[in-house]
């Protein structure tokens, strides 16, 4: 069975990277969300996927003379003063709300949503019986050097989450590597499509999961790959024909914005 895996959560029905985000995807039967880890100018973990603040909050109105917005130049607490929800309502990026898809309700509850913290989407995940994927981000200065890799592991021991519900992604090979010395018990997984991380080796491939983008694998690729005995997810999916093409051709796993989607054709 092809898993159906919400890209920062079910993002086309709520603010992405939000724990409502995660809340919809498990509600429309995703069967894991992804997210997105980093961290705050003093040293916590968050979820968050650009560089800047700019996008998803109201931070040019909080903080108007801090351009570029970075989130490694903002305090935990700076950052969980922010509304990180409003932003959908207002700009509908998947045109969701117009096709009646977000109730009225949806929307009043997303105002001021705030950024999550590692410990808080972790806790959630336990509590909700869900799986998620955290993909582990490129780090922005001043915070090039902090120990994301260590910090991360801590926290999911902390959280005593069930290992099993936990997979840890990145396009930093590295951090993969460094997770696997420390813990093999955590699925890792390498995402490959980004223009800093060099081609795949077919022929003698590193790991036991990748994650493609979809521009850079297609149909008899998958199936070099799964005769291998890799497993392969593909980002970011949303047209129901790739959907089905790719499912039909092994992947294990749809990485997509329209979980709801694939649940209904896949399922």
């Amino acid at each position: 069975m092809t898993l159906i895996i919400a890209h920062r959560g079910a993002r086309s029905l709520a603010p992405e990277n939000t724990l409502a985000a995660a809340r919809k995807a498990l509600e429309v039967g995703a069967d894991l969300w992804e997210t997105d880890v980093t961290v705050t100018s003093d040293g916590e973990l968050i979820l968050f996927h650009d560089d800047s603040l700019a996008r998803t909050t109201n931070v040019r109105d909080r903080f108007p003379r801090r351009d570029p917005w970075h989130f490694t130049t903002f305090t935990l607490a700076e950052i969980r003063s922010l509304d990180a929800g409003s932003w959908f309502a207002k700009t509908d990026p998947f045109g969701r709300i117009t096709s009646g898809l977000v109730t009225r309700k949806e929307l009043s509850d997303y105002r001021y949503e705030k950024i999550p913290t590692l410990s808080e989407a972790l806790r959630f995940t336990q509590n909700a019986s869900f799986c998620v994927n955290l993909e582990l981000k490129h780090l922005l200065p001043p915070m090039e050097n902090f120990p994301l890799v260590e910090r991360v592991l801590s926290a999911i021991d902390e959280s005593v989450i069930d290992y099993e519900r936990v997979v840890i992604s990145s396009f930093n090979h590295k951090f993969l590597r460094e997770v696997r010395t420390r813990n093999s018990s955590l699925a890792i997984q390498a995402l490959i499509g980004h223009s800093e991380i060099q081609s795949l080796d077919w022929d003698d491939p590193e790991f036991e999961t990748y994650n493609f983008s979809k521009n850079l694998i297609d149909e008899k690729q998958l199936l070099v790959m799964t005769e291998k005995g890799i497993s392969v997810n593909i980002f970011t999916v949303n047209e129901e024909d790739k959907m089905m093409r790719f499912a039909k051709a092994g992947a294990a796993g749809l990485i997509t914005d329209f979980s709801q989607r694939a649940v209904r054709l896949l399922r």
